[in-house]
């Protein structure tokens, strides 16, 4: 097998926490072995457009502790068509590229399949999400900084609640997942935490809000996740109101923070750990795998599974947010 010379690396889809990290990780370890490595800025968008230059070690220096991306994110629907992957194979070929290291979600890993199918550039992916919905590791990149946010700024918003008596309603991202709205709510001690995964009845929810109250529990912490089946934050709002109307209730969605911000220790080693290994996959001859972490030990997960297959939430878990808000 000849061996690689040239390896693309980008990042694509919604940003997280730990991008720059794993970045940093994969750029040192390829210059370490005499592998020129690539940075495709604005993922699969500017490998179209030939947005890619060459990087050195000054390039990820003092990064590890930023959010975000230096190589910026966007996605691109062209990328998905014929005319658009021509244009991305020429650029790449342009630039002698060989093999690609992709920081994003189970879209990105599609991207990626198609492309293979096609061109036979070899890619190894990262999971970058907040999310942690991706089979093929215990943690994504991003996800404890994100639920770290999440459970500083519920921390808060009990403080107030305590003040006046009120009910918060807490939103957080998870559109599809609600591994944010279980981890920060079971650490925050909320009443009640309502998820994508499980069926909401909005008749429980208010009798648990009424058995509380005849309990003269006066401080209501309710985490909902982005993509509960029942609705939003908004949608409980007004359907607490409806039973309550003298209830003092409060709506805060915290939206986009949980994106941003320094990455946690936790986030920085995981994504180091995993652009390290990214880049040994490829020099071994390893492609169309997620590198992830299970056990503390690196593993690789095919493309067609991560994107198949998302992580199951833990049903001891689920049981536990009613144990614990008795």
């Amino acid at each position: 097998m000849k061996k690689i010379s040239k390896i693309g690396i980008m990042t694509s889809g919604g940003d997280c926490p730990g991008m720059n990290a794993a970045i940093r990780a994969a750029v040192r370890t390829a210059i370490y072995h005499d592998v020129e490595i690539y940075g495709i800025r604005r993922g699969y968008l500017g490998m179209i457009e030939g947005d890619i230059y060459r990087m050195q070690t000054t390039d990820v220096s003092n990064i590890i502790q930023r959010g975000g991306t230096i190589l910026k994110t966007a996605r691109s629907k062209e990328f998905m068509t014929d005319e658009g992957m021509k244009k991305a194979y020429e650029e790449l070929q342009t630039h002698g590229i060989e093999a690609l290291v992709l920081i994003g979600g189970d879209g990105t890993f599609r991207g990626a399949n198609a492309f293979f199918e096609k061109y036979t550039i070899p890619a190894i992916g990262l999971p970058g999400t907040i999310d942690k919905d991706l089979a093929g590791t215990d943690y994504t990149i991003g996800f404890d900084t994100a639920v770290n946010t999440a459970v500083e700024a519920i921390d808060k918003i009990r403080d107030t609640a305590e003040a006046h008596d009120r009910l918060f309603l807490v939103e957080v991202m998870g559109r599809d997942a609600g591994y944010i709205a279980l981890n920060s709510g079971i650490a925050c001690g909320a009443e009640d935490i309502l998820l994508p995964e499980t069926v909401t009845n909005i008749n429980d929810v208010l009798d648990r809000i009424g058995n509380d109250e005849k309990r003269k529990k006066t401080v209501h912490i309710l985490v909902v996740a982005e993509g509960d089946d029942y609705g939003k934050a908004e949608d409980f709002h007004k359907k607490i109101l409806e039973r309550f109307p003298d209830k003092d209730v409060r709506s805060c969605i915290l939206g986009h923070i949980q994106r941003g911000g320094s990455p946690t220790y936790a986030d920085r080693v995981l994504a180091s750990r995993l652009g390290y290994a990214a880049v040994n996959a490829l020099l071994e001859g390893k492609s169309q795998v997620m590198a992830g972490i299970i056990n503390d030990k690196v593993v690789f997960t095919p493309f067609d599974e991560v994107v198949k297959k998302h992580s199951t939430m833990s049903e001891d878990m689920l049981h536990m947010i009613r144990v614990l808000s008795v």
